[in-house]
């Protein structure tokens, strides 16, 4: 379970997130979206402990991500939208740092990465290759593999499908789903609509900082009257009127 409470999180004088709350279920996948700017990528480095927020309160299973950062850790697993990864290891090696700054048992260990480097499609020879000759797609996977090795109970993911084939994205949504079927609690970023419609039970949108609106996908297009979750989103964001900013660049085009 993750609770945000009135958590707000400012960056000298510009306040990137204001008095935020929202309570994301064990079991649930929530989607966060909202334009750039938004205030996204600062919720999600509270909720793994990179940033501490301004006020307000982050738990995650009870935890306080301030007062016990460590605790909370051991129940997290982060995928980040950019794989910053040791080039000089293999992935083999990678994932062996990851199981023993986890204090796992090796045996353990290598059982669970052996058969998530097979499920992603790792080849022994592929394994055998040190990170710097991954392509970005494969250091995704790798990035993935080290966020599910200690089978956490809560998931945070921003941006998790970057750079992913699309056997790759379809695998990872399907061990989402499964992870969720298990009782974890998964807390999904994304600019892909699409993919957060079908993923999330839930999803809130941020605008400016401040969350606008949030409930399941049907909920949130009966509260725009909108047909399509873009359109929803392009609406309670305030975005540009489509068809006339349409318009306006295909008028300006005619003129040269």
């Amino acid at each position: 379970m993750i609770e945000l409470l009135h958590f707000s999180k400012s960056y000298g004088n510009f306040v990137a997130v204001e008095d935020l709350s929202l309570r994301v279920e064990t079991g649930e996948i929530f989607g966060l979206l909202g334009p750039n700017g938004a205030g996204k990528s600062t919720t999600v480095k509270v909720l793994t402990g990179l940033s501490k927020p301004t006020t307000g309160k982050v738990l995650i299973n009870g935890l306080d991500i301030t007062e016990q950062p460590i605790e909370v850790k051991k129940h997290i697993g982060y995928v980040p939208e950019n794989a910053l990864l040791y080039d000089s290891l293999t992935a083999d090696e990678y994932i062996d740092l990851v199981a023993e700054l986890r204090h796992m048992e090796m045996i353990r260990a290598h059982t669970q990465r052996d058969e998530l480097f097979e499920l992603f499609g790792l080849t022994g020879e592929d394994r055998k290759k040190l990170l710097s000759e991954y392509s970005k797609g494969m250091k995704q996977k790798v990035v993935i593999i080290a966020a599910l090795l200690h089978n956490p109970d809560t998931l945070i993911l921003d941006e998790p499908l970057s750079g992913l084939d699309v056997n790759a994205s379809l695998i990872f949504k399907e061990v989402l789903r499964k992870f969720a079927s298990h009782g974890k609690t998964l807390f999904f970023c994304s600019h892909v609509l699409d993919v957060v419609e079908k993923l999330c039970d839930r999803i809130g949108i941020l605008n400016k900082g401040q969350l606008v609106a949030i409930g399941t996908p049907q909920e949130l297009l009966t509260l725009s009257g909108q047909p399509t979750l873009e359109l929803a989103f392009n609406k309670l964001t305030n975005g540009a009127d489509i068809q006339r900013a349409t318009e306006e660049v295909l008028r300006a085009l005619s003129s040269f």
